[in-house]
Order: structure tokens, then sequence, then C-alpha cells
């Protein structure tokens, strides 16, 4: 598998509303896509998550379940 880093960016005002939606309904992720790690800046703007999957088609699945709140980079990893 491989591995990526997407970095969220948290648009105006919805870092509460995406945290909210987070501890109602978890991560959302499909089945394929696996989490192993994050973090996030100190102004809550931005979050660092590491990932890994066979199929990076699944990003665009799981991004579409949050782009209301966030704005998506995905990034390669060697």
């Amino acid at each position: 598998m491989k591995k990526y880093m997407v970095v969220e960016t948290f648009k105006p005002t919805c870092w509460a509303l995406a945290r909210g939606r987070f501890e109602q309904k978890g991560r959302l992720l499909p089945t394929g896509l696996n989490y192993l790690g994050s973090w996030s800046n100190r102004d809550r703007r931005l979050c660092y998550q590491l990932m890994e999957t066979a199929q990076p088609k699944l990003f665009t699945l799981w991004f579409s379940w949050w782009d209301d709140l966030v704005e998506f980079d995905l990034v390669p990893l060697d």
C-alpha cells in the first residue's frame, strides 16, 4: 500500500463544524482507505493526516463527504 499526506485546510469558521461531524460520525473513511495518524497546527486552521491505500481513487469519495467544510491537498509519499 502507498502512503499519502492529506493536508486539510478548514474553511473560515468551519473548524468547530468539522469537529462536531467527526465526533458524531467519525472520519467517514471508505473501506480500503486507512488512517495512520494526524496532527493540527496551533490555530486549528490546518490538519495533517497520514493515510495509506492501494486505491487512491478512494480519496475522491472521502473528500466529497467533507468538502463543504474543508479544502484538501493530497501528497503522495515515497
